[in-house]
């Protein structure tokens, strides 16, 4: 990373920390409406020392402390490649395009940052290949994904105005990790992840959100599926949903979703030619998996309807599927014969035979898949929970482990020299230690700063009668005539 020059005069970080927060400095000078705050003071004095020595960091910094700011400051002054992390590609977005170039500004400083978002938010070149070449092809999407090539830089999803947020067709051509072919795929230099790797690496400033690192975290083995570089230093902002993610990101989880990708991928390569079986068992085998697919999650859904109402989310376990289990072997059986057949046809290196990645990728899928069915239908892990879900045509079987404190140690606080999580809501009753418990952090150190509202004088509760569930389609409206009638007929 470039040397960042300390403000001139103020030697060490914290002094520049101090230098930049002060009544007359150069936040005061160069941002409009910018107040000197003592909580936020205090906390980047914290947030410094933490990055200058090492060790966590809890701070709650309750509404109106400008806590963005209060860890921004001391990022960019560190002269160290720092990792933030945030609870929301929104507050991602504020950063990147908001506070990050106003700091630049007001600092005098020079740095470079990426805003990295998950990998399906980006464009596979080798996926839209694929699609090109597959039969009955939507031509009119792939049109457009070409005029869209011509002229992006980052390949993201978001660039894209004029694709429905639940588009099918932005789901073929996804750079998910169970597809990626890694370094052996034929766009890999052209890929846009692999663009986004490097700006990353090339970066003194690193934004991400949580799901992102989670999902880097578990592929962590993998030689190609992380994308975020290596940083010894964290921000974890909105830190009070990191739990929450980790334990979606490392538990296990099948739908009847991800199978049907499984055998979509599987014809497409099949029909292309990329997979080349001389004795045409193949297609058969995936028809397999087809039918027992929709018998099994169909029974799935069937029973929870008899068994648990219309609630999305049933708790299950070991005894919970009954003759459905036999249902579910079978499509286990499945998916283990077509992945015994794809890694047969991919070849091995130690033979000397080319490797057929396109094969090799879905005998690794289809096993996966295998291996994580068996697990559920068994559902006697202690240390896991077991549910059913159930979402419009969805069906979910998902396992979630019950304490995720050493995962989150492993992915974040053993691999840092310094981290800092900080959010509105860190305590319970003025107390750190239920979250210290939850994420096995003992020994960190805590600042809590309260908000600088005084929301008895500031702030009225208002709960109107008779108005619907947020969740339904019917909730908006009613909400704007409130809203309406508070701010100008009262």
């Amino acid at each position: 990373m470039p040397q960042v020059p300390a403000i001139p005069g103020t030697p060490g970080l914290n002094a520049a920390v101090d230098a930049a927060f002060a009544d007359d400095g150069p936040l005061t000078r160069a941002l409009e409406q910018f107040e000197p705050r003592e909580g936020q003071r205090a906390m980047a004095g914290a947030v410094a020392s933490t990055l200058q020595h090492g060790g966590v960091l809890l701070a709650e910094a309750g509404t109106g402390t400008g806590k963005t700011l209060a860890y921004l400051v001391p990022a960019i002054l560190h002269r160290q490649r720092v990792l933030i992390s945030t609870g929301t590609k929104n507050l991602q977005e504020q950063i990147y395009f908001k506070d990050l170039p106003a700091l630049r500004t007001a600092l005098g400083v020079s740095f470079r940052a990426t805003c990295m978002k998950g990998r399906a938010n980006y464009l596979c070149l080798h996926r839209l290949d694929q699609l090109r070449a597959a039969p009955h092809a939507a031509h009119d999407f792939i049109s457009m994904m070409d005029e869209w090539r011509r002229v992006t830089e980052t390949g993201g999803r978001a660039e894209v105005s004029d694709l429905p947020e639940d588009s099918a067709l932005w789901h073929d051509v996804s750079a998910t990790a169970e597809t990626c072919l890694g370094t052996e795929c034929p766009q890999y230099r052209e890929c846009y992840v692999t663009r986004m790797r490097q700006r990353a690496a090339e970066s003194d400033v690193v934004i991400v959100n949580h799901h992102l690192l989670c999902a880097d975290a578990s592929v962590r083995q993998s030689t190609y599926g992380e994308v975020i570089p290596d940083c010894h230093y964290a921000v974890v902002d909105e830190a009070h949903q990191l739990e929450d993610v980790a334990t979606q990101y490392f538990g296990i989880a099948i739908s009847n979703y991800r199978v049907s990708d499984l055998v979509r991928a599987a014809e497409r390569a099949v029909n292309l030619g990329e997979v080349d079986d001389p004795d045409a068992a193949l297609r058969h085998q995936i028809t397999h998996i087809d039918d027992h697919s929709h018998a099994f999650f169909g029974s799935l859904a069937m029973a929870r309807r008899a068994k648990g109402g219309f609630e999305e989310r049933l708790r299950i376990g070991p005894d919970w599927f009954g003759d459905i289990v036999e249902q579910g072997l079978a499509l286990v059986g499945s998916l283990e014969t077509l992945a015994a057949s794809m890694l047969r046809l991919a070849g091995t290196e130690e033979t000397g035979a080319q490797v057929n990645e396109d094969a090799a990728t879905l005998g690794r899928r289809a096993a996966e898949l295998g291996d994580h069915l068996r697990f559920l239908l068994e559902a006697s892990d202690p240390g896991f929970v077991y549910f059913l879900e159930t979402r419009n045509r969805g069906v979910f079987l998902r396992a979630a482990p019950i304490d995720v404190s050493r995962i989150i140690r492993e992915m974040l606080f053993d691999r840092m020299q310094a981290t800092v999580m900080t959010s509105a809501t860190l305590t319970v009753e003025g107390s750190f230690d239920y979250i210290k418990g939850r994420l096995g952090l003992d020994d960190a150190e805590s600042l809590r700063v309260p908000s600088e509202f005084d929301f008895s004088e500031q702030a009225i509760l208002y709960l109107p009668r008779k108005m619907p569930s947020p969740k339904s389609p019917e909730f908006a409206a009613p909400v704007a005539r409130e809203l309406y009638q508070l701010l100008f007929q009262t």
